[in-house]
């Protein structure tokens, strides 16, 4: 299949393009290579890409509709997975205006895209975050949320409600992933176990939001990867209304949306001590208040993803923190002599 890839060189999409590339499917990556972090960490990533004869790239924001449309009309892509946006919860307070650029007015082009080319699936990027101050736990994806609590959650939510509009307009098969706490290899510096290893490592101070009174998802990327690719040919359609108990299948539309999770939820400070244990090493730790913005805890609800797909998570935390750990300490002598 020949499948559009936004974000490709992203933390997600580096790791789904190159697993699609291992199944034989021809991939075309789309990313800006912007400086939010580390670019040689997003170059390296593309450069284990580019050593499969069936990726292309092309390097350039979503905001810029005349080369992403001439990426995709040349491409002609089956399916499109869309994970390219403006990540973090905290620089979404500081910096408003990159969030509404690439999260909204980017993901309005690549869907006003699928549309001109009649896709046959379009996946779509969305967050835990959307679930905002919901007190119900597990996160179930029929439940409202009307209570983000971010600029970042808030245009998450903003583009679901944007591409049910088009899904129900031109009947556009769309499903939107609701990632939570995704971690592994390669993934992004600004993210809590990447800069809690950095911090322990160096000896410097880690900051512990909440003072430690915190719970997360932890979901390992490659149980995420396998959601998304077991998704592809799962296009939500209307023959299947009715059929699955609690589905998030639109009753006016092809539009689904559904949670990639874990379905556990690890205590933050729990977390800490079995990456020290692991670095055999102690954190220095700065324990600081809640910061605006963050939710105290998460954890999702992933029946229907199992019952559309039969996804099972496979990796634990402390499995996770181990290929984690063997990944940053090759990465970081290797790369970065």
């Amino acid at each position: 299949m020949r499948i559009f890839v936004t974000g490709s060189s992203g933390f997600i999409g580096f790791h789904l393009s190159k697993k699609l590339l291992e199944k034989g499917h021809t991939v075309h990556g789309f990313d800006s290579m912007n400086k939010y972090y580390d670019v040689k960490l997003k170059k390296a990533r593309l450069k284990i890409l580019k050593e499969y004869k069936k990726f292309f790239f092309t390097k350039n924001k979503l905001e810029n509709k005349k080369i992403l449309s001439q990426s995709i009309l040349k491409f002609k892509p089956k399916a499109i997975i869309h994970l390219a946006a403006q990540a973090g919860v905290r620089y979404s307070i500081e910096n408003p205006n990159a969030y509404m650029d690439s999260n909204i007015t980017g993901t309005y082009n690549v869907i006003e895209l699928a549309k001109k080319i009649n896709i046959k699936h379009l996946l779509i990027a969305s967050s835990s975050s959307v679930y905002g101050a919901n007190k119900k736990l597990p996160f179930v994806e029929i439940d409202k949320t009307e209570t983000q609590l971010s600029i970042y959650a808030a245009t998450k939510k903003s583009t679901e409600s944007i591409a049910h509009a088009y899904s129900n307009l031109w009947k556009i098969p769309i499903t939107m992933l609701r990632f939570f706490t995704v971690y592994g290899p390669w993934g992004r510096p600004d993210m809590a176990l990447f800069k809690f290893t950095k911090g322990i490592i160096n000896k410097k101070k880690i900051d512990i939001y909440n003072n430690g009174k915190m719970y997360r998802d932890f979901t390992f990327i490659d149980d995420v990867v396998d959601g998304i690719v077991e998704l592809i040919n799962k296009a939500p359609n209307k023959n299947q209304l009715g059929k699955i108990k609690n589905d998030s299948l639109s009753s006016v539309a092809p539009f689904r949306i559904l949670n990639i999770g874990n379905t556990k939820k690890v205590f933050l400070l729990d977390f800490i001590n079995e990456l020290e244990k692991q670095l055999g090493k102690k954190a220095i730790r700065n324990y600081m208040a809640l910061q605006k913005g963050d939710v105290k805890i998460t954890v999702s609800d992933t029946t229907l993803l199992r019952k559309i797909t039969k996804y099972k998570p496979k990796i634990n935390y402390k499995s996770g923190i181990k290929k984690f750990l063997e990944w940053y300490l090759f990465y970081y002598k290797i790369y970065n002599k």
